[in-house]
């Protein structure tokens, strides 16, 4: 499974087109294979090339409706994306500070983390800040939504957006919606809300235990122990390591914090340029035919 964010941007190397950046985006966060197949022909009506590019990826690394819920809704699956904030101001320090820098930082994220995860066990919250949230806000659209049973088991429903009338089916029993948000996320959509009031149905059954504090708490469990003074360190007995002094920057204090610009940092156009003065696509105003050129003003 592929980071999203490497794959616009490597799209963007290879056709040079960033106003397509967010439409292949937007397909990879595809939940539905109904919503994949919409943005993959949208897509494929700019060019068929576009879409071949994809398709030798394969959809399985990088489409949301066809990871089988291996990621849980998150599209980055890179470690050092998910703890560059943390470590952010550390990158240009010689190695000894990077790693004093990140055993502290990460030994103070731990300890806070850790610190009002058990406040909010212990004040009786089963679910964590954004399960909650989630939850609220699912309740609130689930009351315009129309519910109709189609079994005794109370399994088994069909359920109607009364905004736009849209209907999708919902089987408890398997944890199914054909909204496919509950199958990325395992947490419970309007629609199997909707289903759990209706029946007067206890809707915690359906959440996975990944969102509860009980579980949170075992994530920042364990605990850093202070590295003390080096003078009482254990005498190093390893290989040496010895810098390569011809590489020494030449420059005196602090290196200067440079970041390069890729194409992820490319902004969204709103479609391809056109040219000024014909207004087509494809060439600028150089080179635009109704243009005439430098010769033949100077031939009159």
């Amino acid at each position: 499974m592929y980071y999203i964010r490497h794959i616009g941007s490597n799209f963007l190397k290879r056709f040079k087109t960033p106003y397509l950046h967010k439409l292949v985006m937007n397909t990879g966060y595809s939940k539905t294979e109904q919503e994949y197949n919409k943005n993959y022909q949208r897509l494929k009506e700019w060019g068929e090339a576009y879409t071949q590019w994809c398709n030798v990826i394969g959809v399985e690394r990088w489409v949301l409706a066809f990871d089988g819920g291996h990621r849980w809704g998150h599209m980055t699956t890179n470690l050092v994306e998910c703890i560059n904030y943390v470590l952010k101001g550390a990158h240009n320090l010689p190695v000894t500070a990077i790693v004093r820098s990140t055993f502290y930082r990460l030994n103070e994220l731990f300890t806070r983390k850790s610190t009002d995860a058990y406040e909010r066990l212990r004040n009786g919250f089963t679910y964590s800040k954004f399960t909650t949230k989630r939850v609220e806000e699912s309740f609130r659209r689930a009351g315009n939504i129309v519910v109709n049973r189609f079994d005794r088991r109370n399994e088994m429903f069909e359920v109607r957006e009364m905004q736009d009338g849209t209907i999708y089916t919902v089987n408890l029993a398997q944890r199914h919606c054909d909204c496919s948000h509950f199958q990325v996320e395992r947490l419970l959509c309007h629609h199997m809300l909707a289903c759990c009031a209706n029946q007067r149905l206890d809707w915690q059954v359906y959440v996975h235990d990944v969102y509860k504090m009980s579980e949170i708490c075992k994530v920042y469990k364990g605990e850093f122990v202070p590295m003390g003074d080096p003078s009482t360190w254990d005498r190093y007995e390893g290989a040496k390591v010895i810098a390569n002094w011809t590489l020494r920057r030449a420059t005196k204090g602090r290196p200067k914090s440079t970041r390069y610009l890729n194409e992820m940092d490319s902004r969204d156009m709103r479609g391809p340029r056109r040219c000024t003065i014909c207004g087509r696509e494809g060439h600028s105003r150089s080179r635009c035919p109704q243009c005439a050129g430098p010769s033949s003003v100077r031939s009159h």
